[in-house]
């Protein structure tokens, strides 16, 4: 699951006026991930290349305890939460970023194979979906999809912003899929990621500038207010 993660973002800021920046929606979806990276880094939690462990990814996250257990990940999102509050004052936001912090968990469970915990012990969780791509590619762009149009529905704007977020997106998706595997999960692949991450959450805080809920300005308003 990669562009997948994105999506309860987009759902997120269309579903209410009062939900952060998109770009802050965008850090939330993958928070566990800049932190296991982040972790992964410096050996606190650890990942390596595996050549066909899955049919879609070689990735072997054989310990990630703090990031991608349940409890973690729920540690995560009301932590985010309760900076979003802080920084705000709108406690509809707050509950809106640890939504989409904590949906990141749940969609990881739906592609992983079973190396997801629930407080980080040894009972692994994981469908699976990485073995059967003839349903997780859909699903995925299905998600990224239902979630961009409904986004482009419930705000107002230029619609060059968020195209040339789709596209990103999708020729990052692209390169996921179809691109060369990685040889080994060395810190040359984790600043990859984080770059990758960091230009989507560009790209995302750009378009929150360019675009404005309908129903915090009204369908007449020619201008996002300032």
């Amino acid at each position: 699951m990669f562009i997948g993660h994105f999506a309860p973002a987009l759902a997120a800021k269309a579903i209410t006026k009062d939900a952060p920046r998109l770009g802050t929606l965008f850090i939330a979806a993958q928070l566990v991930d800049w932190a296991f990276f982040l972790l992964a880094m410096v050996g606190i939690e650890k990942m390596r290349v595996v050549p066909g462990i899955t049919e879609m990814n070689p990735m072997d996250f054989y310990h990630m305890p703090i990031t991608h257990s349940l409890v973690g990940t729920g540690g995560f999102a009301i932590g985010f939460a309760a900076l979003v509050y802080l920084l705000s004052r709108n406690a509809i936001a707050a509950i809106w970023a640890g939504i989409v912090v904590l949906s990141h968990w749940l969609l990881d469970l739906l592609v992983h194979r079973p190396d997801l915990t629930i407080a980080g012990g040894e009972t692994k969780l994981g469908f699976g979906l990485w073995n059967k791509p003839w349903i997780e590619m859909p699903l995925e762009l299905g998600l990224m999809g239902l979630a961009f149009w409904w986004y482009m529905r419930r705000t107002k704007g230029p619609i060059v912003p968020p195209l040339v977020l789709l596209f990103t997106l999708l020729a990052l998706q692209a390169i996921n899929w179809f691109g060369p595997e990685p040889q080994a999960a060395d810190f040359a692949f984790l600043a990859t990621g984080l770059f990758a991450f960091a230009l989507l959450t560009a790209l995302a805080y750009w378009v929150s500038l360019t675009r404005w809920h309908k129903g915090e300005v009204g369908l007449a308003v020619a201008t996002p207010p300032r």
